[in-house]
């Protein structure tokens, strides 16, 4: 099971015993959401009885007997080694013992899956199998089968499975791109062990960003009621359709809330045909790192006409984005004609495409918008995994100086180790290691981050950015280019705030 976030968390939904999804019965096993649309089940007042009836019975429950894992790797947080060298005190989230970490004990994972062909091929979320070395699917007429996992992938949550058998029911599968906010959709699964409870609600939004791991999927939100044991669940519109995957809670206490998550079906069968040819999703990738959103000070800094687009602070070398030309600072205000709201829009668009695609991007640099064509790379298929990155004990830790007044900041040098832990070039940023003024604090800024940029002027050095800083007045704006714990980023700070 995933962590919880805290203090409002997005919560997976395995857990307890989970109720599986039957499905419209289907004359072609690998039916496609081009099929003609199925005639409406529910009209008037909400009655999902004739609904239930058509897709219940090909219920399914999942049961993933977990291996023991064990961890013999370190943190895999690169700011961790630069605190331990400039001899700051560790955050919490970065100490704990080093080396071996205990087994866990082997369990069972419990959710909800759906059959999406007669053939047996079983759609569920990553988190109900990952990891498992047994999976078993139980179908609503007390037939056990063995599953095998055709692949999984953990940044859509969406695994395949397959089972053994012939005419199997299989769910209809509807179209995600035509949900809309307010329409009435139905829930099947097995919450907290309850087999087949159905719940309903409405859309509440769509193309929601949940941040963490799975930034390219443009999730639909809901009302309806959803616990542990959905997971892997469908989320079905009013004619019996399957839209969606039901992923997620929002959630303070573990339990529902009144904010529910779901995968779009249309991203969920993008995984899956590329599992089914190859056991793993490839993506593309742009190669840019952007701000976490553009606010009024960040608008005026850079010139914009409004708060509109995502904001790049970091060009990934060697990306498809450095050699197109995109450059920290750079506001992608559209992407292949699209508008892009906010840096929620953009991962989604851009996991939808395979690595190789040429995209066009409306680009917002010194005043005015360009347009400039990028050939997209391609990203990870995993979430980055913790690797070692330890080293020798070092008493010639760099020591700390001030910077410029202007910002209340106490700063070190970087040296070549502190930049390849931090995958910075030759000369690049210089490191945060105290935070003495209020508009610091209140700006983000924290020790161990590593100023990148003043504005569009890169530093690497004490000197390069007390030079960068030379022609501020006190209580002017700066803008800062950051990198650290948040990954690269943009804020302003009011010098000699």
């Amino acid at each position: 099971m995933k962590k919880f976030l805290h203090p409002l968390m997005l919560v997976p939904l395995t857990a307890v015993a989970t109720a599986g999804i039957v499905m419209l019965p289907s004359a072609d096993a690998q039916q496609t959401p081009a099929a003609a649309p199925a005639p409406e089940l529910v009209t008037g007042l909400p009655d999902f009885t004739r609904l239930v009836d058509r897709v219940e019975p090909g219920v399914v429950r999942i049961e993933a007997k977990i291996a023991p894992q064990r961890s013999t790797q370190m943190s895999d947080d690169p700011m961790a080694e630069i605190f331990r060298r400039f001899g700051m005190p560790m955050p919490p989230g970065m100490q704990g013992p080093r080396g071996q970490m205990p087994q866990a004990p082997r369990g069972l994972s419990m959710g909800t899956g759906f059959l999406i062909s007669g053939d047996g091929y079983v759609l569920t979320n990553h988190h109900v199998v990952d990891n498992a070395d047994e999976v078993t699917v139980k179908l609503a007429d007390s037939r056990e089968l063995k599953a095998k996992v055709i692949g999984s992938d953990a940044q859509s949550d969406v695994a395949l499975l397959k089972v053994e058998g012939n005419n199997l029911p299989a769910l209809r599968l509807g179209n995600s791109s035509g949900v809309q906010a307010g329409q009435w959709v139905v829930a099947i699964g097995s919450p907290y062990g309850l087999d087949r409870s159905v719940t309903a609600g409405i859309v509440s939004a769509i193309g929601r960003n949940t941040g963490g791991g799975q930034q390219y999927v443009p999730f639909i939100q809901t009302d309806v009621a959803i616990n542990r044991g959905n997971s892997g669940g469908p989320l079905l519109n009013t004619r019996g359709e399957v839209v969606g995957i039901n992923s997620q809670i929002f959630s303070v206490s573990g339990g529902y809330q009144g904010i529910s998550f779901a995968i779009p079906i249309d991203t969920a069968m993008n995984a899956v045909e590329q599992l089914k040819k190859t056991g793993q999703v490839r993506r593309g990738m742009l190669g840019v790192n952007m701000n976490p959103n553009i606010d009024a000070d960040l608008a005026r800094s850079l010139g914009l006409p409004d708060n509109r687009g995502a904001l790049v602070t970091n060009v990934q070398i060697g990306s498809g984005a450095a050699k197109a030309g995109i450059q920290p600072g750079d506001v992608i205000r559209s992407f292949n004609g699209l508008a892009v709201s906010d840096v929620g829009d953009v991962a989604p668009m851009v996991g939808a495409l395979p690595p190789g695609a040429k995209v066009k991007l409306g680009v917002w640099r010194d005043g005015r918008e360009r347009d400039i064509d990028v050939v997209l790379g391609e990203a990870e298929t995993e979430r980055a995994s913790a690797f070692n990155r330890g080293g020798d004990d070092r008493s010639d830790a760099p020591q700390a100086q001030p910077s410029s007044g202007l910002l209340g900041l106490r700063i070190a040098e970087l040296d070549p180790d502190d930049r390849r832990q931090l995958k910075l070039g030759a000369s690049e940023g210089v490191g945060v290691t105290g935070v003495a003024s209020m508009a610091a604090r209140e700006a983000g800024i924290m020790p161990g981050d590593v100023i990148l940029a003043v504005g569009r002027t890169p530093v690497g050095s004490a000197k390069a950015l007390d030079s960068a800083l030379a022609d501020v007045k006190p209580g002017q704006t700066v803008m800062l280019r950051l990198s650290g714990r948040g990954g690269p980023r943009f804020v302003t700070i009011k010098a000699g705030g």
